[in-house]
């Protein structure tokens, strides 16, 4: 416990012998201070066996009183063993205010001992007394030296608990339905295992992280980010609706991205990641939307099937794609305001900046174009669908 040495040769031999002499005590200490310990918190007990405390305390505080009389430049063993006991106490999982507390117990009780030895020494007592400082210094040395390779261990603990439940949930996001994994997983990110949860992927090359803060009422958001997009695993209250992450995701969120629809459990993730990336499929690259699949069908019909998709634009759009760019993209624009209309040209050319009766002469330019009415429903079908081919596709 000692960082500096009594000035004298005469100085030393009595503290040697005020050491000596705590030492043939040492046992008789050592149960006091368990007994100590253990009467204070119940947690020494449940962390370390009784036994198992007694010879690691006996060591701990025989290294130390040695270390008070040891030679000026003896290796500092005490910080070496508070280092190795700061790091299995916290592999243990004993509360660090409780490692600290044994250190301060130890040094105190170490020091009585001390002085009740010398009591009838009067030199003795006084070389004691000018060793004060230095032995509670080399104290507060040895409780720093524990603390800190606690805390080290403890944020080495906590990153590898972190990666394995990473993994564990990466696992569930890949399609894995492992109940053992799934039990594993809520248990160390304290969700549900049998529970409502959709998955939330975005596209990647974001810069605003604004959603890894989101919070509200009913939703708990776990995030990952992998290679090509990032992930959100959100659990859902019983009663919360997938409109409120709909509308907390639309106005806080920059896109693009999809949600998929709520799912019954852990083990559904893997399904319900595949169909938020179906929905984030259905979204135009530059386009800043946070879709939900089930309201996206149609297109999400036309991206699951590309080869289909690519066969129907050509046979419902052929003609369009001769036309000039510029002529086309003003053809599939008024289509596509007047389906966002629900077939009123008047809203339509609102939208669009011109006569209702403009509107209407480029619908049938589109109709004699396509050799479809837009009267009938499957002929609109087929061009809805197209035009959402069309969009989605890379031409």
């Amino acid at each position: 416990m000692g960082t500096r040495r009594p000035r004298t040769g005469d100085d030393w031999k009595l503290l040697a012998q005020a050491c000596g002499a705590v030492l043939e005590r040492l046992p008789e200490l050592v149960d006091g201070h368990v007994r100590e310990l253990h009467a204070h918190s119940p947690a020494y007990g449940r962390v370390i066996g009784f036994d198992q405390h007694w010879q690691e305390a006996r060591e701990a505080m025989r290294i130390g009183i040695e270390m008070i009389s040891a030679p000026r430049a003896s290796p500092r063993r005490d910080l070496e063993h508070a280092e190795l006991l700061g790091r299995r106490r916290a592999e243990q999982g004993l509360p660090l205010e409780l490692v600290v507390h044994a250190y301060r117990l130890a040094g105190h009780q170490v020091w009585d001992a001390l002085l009740e030895g010398a009591a009838a020494d009067a030199r003795r007592l006084a070389v004691l007394l000018q060793s004060a400082t230095m032995v509670w210094s080399a104290v507060d040395a040895q409780t720093d030296t524990a603390s800190e390779a606690y805390r080290a261990t403890e944020r080495e603990l906590r990153r590898r608990t972190d990666e394995q439940l990473q993994a564990l949930l990466d696992a569930l996001l890949e399609g894995g339905r492992s109940v053992e994994v799934a039990a594993r997983a809520a248990a160390g990110l304290d969700l549900p295992e049998r529970g409502r949860y959709a998955v939330v992927v975005l596209r990647t090359g974001r810069r605003d992280l604004t959603h890894r803060r989101l919070e509200a009422p009913g939703l708990r958001f776990v995030w990952r980010m992998r290679t090509d997009c990032e992930v959100g695993v959100v659990s859902l209250d019983e009663g919360t609706p997938l409109d409120a992450l709909a509308e907390l995701l639309e106005g806080r969120c920059a896109g693009p991205g999809g949600i998929s629809p709520v799912v019954a459990g852990l083990t559904e993730l893997g399904r319900a990641r595949q169909l938020a990336e179906l929905a984030l499929r259905t979204c135009p690259a530059d386009a800043p939307a946070i879709v939900r699949l089930d309201r996206r069908m149609p297109g999400a019909l036309v991206v699951s099937q590309p080869e289909l998709a690519s066969l129907l634009v050509s046979q419902v759009l052929g003609a369009l794609l001769e036309l000039d760019p510029a002529d086309r993209a003003v053809l599939l624009e008024t289509l596509d305001v007047w389906l966002d209309c629900e077939g009123s040209a008047g809203r339509a050319a609102g939208r669009l900046y011109c006569h209702r009766n403009t509107v209407f002469n480029r619908l049938r330019r589109l109709e004699q174009l396509t050799s479809r009415s837009l009267s009938r429903p499957r002929d609109l079908t087929e061009m809805t669908l197209a035009l959402d081919a069309f969009r989605l596709s890379a031409g």
